[in-house]
């Protein structure tokens, strides 16, 4: 059975992924997780000085390039220069806590964390189409609750779960299937301002059903899982990776 198969080494041997906003954080685990599965795989960043560290680490399967998300110009060329696409991952975003109240800001994060999926996962389709391949969206916990210091950062994680299930339905028909994952507290530089205080840190993992802080690496098998022959059938779903925090 290719579900049984799916599970077995070399999962993802053979196949192209893009993983944006993969120089740091999530990302960057992700973008190494398909790579030890046997991908080749493209990690994308804007920031030079996360480009530059993140090439420490590069490899035969794993490749780092710059890429602002927010300039269509660039995505389009970008997409138009690769052969072979299977995967993309949207994990690029941003929050900036309190700033989201000015409107410039706010539009800027909206753009980087909502529109742009929608920009690459445009660019993108022509290749996964070919390939019948797949979408991950990076939602967020705050896909389903709120926080009053990140208004832009709560909209666009909600928007990512309604965009996700239309863009399942309109590539479905094409074989192309889009899901989202939606992490929680995870200990990452942007919440490195919760897990470095003692208080804060035993707050959130008390609510966790794990009594924990989720890791980046806890990501990168709901990413191989959902992009893999085991989920064929799996498709328009947001699926939360919190450790059972947003139900708590």
């Amino acid at each position: 059975m290719k579900e049984v198969e799916a599970f077995k080494s070399g999962l993802h041997e053979g196949r192209k992924v893009v993983v944006s906003g993969g120089t740091s954080g999530i990302g960057n685990a992700i973008a190494r997780g398909f790579a030890e599965a046997g991908a080749s795989v493209i990690a994308t960043g804007s920031s030079e000085a996360r480009l530059t560290a993140a090439k420490a680490s590069a490899s035969e399967r794993l490749t780092f390039g710059l890429l602002d998300v927010r300039d269509n110009a660039a995505v389009t060329a970008f997409f138009g220069g690769l052969d072979q696409l299977d995967v993309l991952v949207n994990c690029q975003g941003v929050a900036r806590p309190d700033a989201e109240w000015d409107e410039e800001t706010f539009l800027d994060v909206m753009d980087i964390n909502l529109s742009s999926a929608m920009r690459l996962s445009r660019a993108a389709y022509p290749l996964l189409k070919a390939s019948k391949g797949a979408i991950i969206n990076i939602a967020s916990m705050l896909s389903y609750l709120a926080d009053e210091t990140v208004p832009a950062y709560t909209a666009s994680k909600t928007g990512i779960v309604g965009l996700t299930r239309a863009l399942a339905h309109k590539y479905g028909r094409d074989g192309v299937r889009v899901n989202a994952i939606a992490p929680g507290y995870h200990r990452t530089d942007m919440t490195r301002g919760l897990w470095s205080v003692p208080e804060s840190e035993a707050v959130i993992s008390q609510r966790s059903a794990l009594k924990r802080w989720g890791t980046t690496t806890d990501l990168v098998g709901p990413a191989l899982f959902l992009s893999s022959p085991a989920a064929e059938f799996v498709t328009g779903i947001t699926l939360p990776v919190d450790g059972g925090y947003h139900v708590g």
